[in-house]
């Protein structure tokens, strides 16, 4: 079984406009939520298309147990993933899990082949990636 990044959904509509209960609590003068909030928002990971396995990281210091938003550019939707490593930044983070075989998406292109089990929210790199070229 596989697992995927899992998609934010809104807590509440107002007209256009999305507010989570922290947001809300921020109108009303809570810090503490209006900075939890933020961390919400801050888009670690992008992505180009949902079919995409894997998105890179765009900020620095991402660490193990963080909980990360992976930005779907064409969709321009949110999916979230939990890191299971520290991801460098310009790295690419696993969305799904992959087994050795599967072919890796990033920006919409095949850019090769799994040769290590990846799981979601791991690093994927150089040690679990090789290109199909050769």
């Amino acid at each position: 079984m596989h697992s995927m990044a899992m998609r934010q959904t809104p807590v509440n509509r107002i007209g256009d406009i999305q507010m989570s209960q922290a947001a809300q609590a921020a109108q009303q003068g809570d810090s503490t939520a209006a900075q939890a909030d933020s961390a919400r928002r801050t888009i670690h990971i992008v992505l180009h298309e949902a079919k995409d396995t894997v998105g890179v990281a765009v900020v620095e210091g991402i660490k193990a147990g963080t909980q990360l938003n992976a930005w779907i550019m064409d969709e321009d939707e949110i999916v979230t993933v939990v890191a299971k490593q520290d991801i460098p930044i310009g790295h690419k983070v696993a969305l799904k899990e992959m087994a050795v075989g599967d072919t890796v998406f990033k920006y919409g292109v095949d850019i090769g082949k799994v040769v290590a089990p990846i799981k979601a929210g791991e690093h994927a790199h150089v040690h679990n990636i090789k290109t199909k070229r050769w």
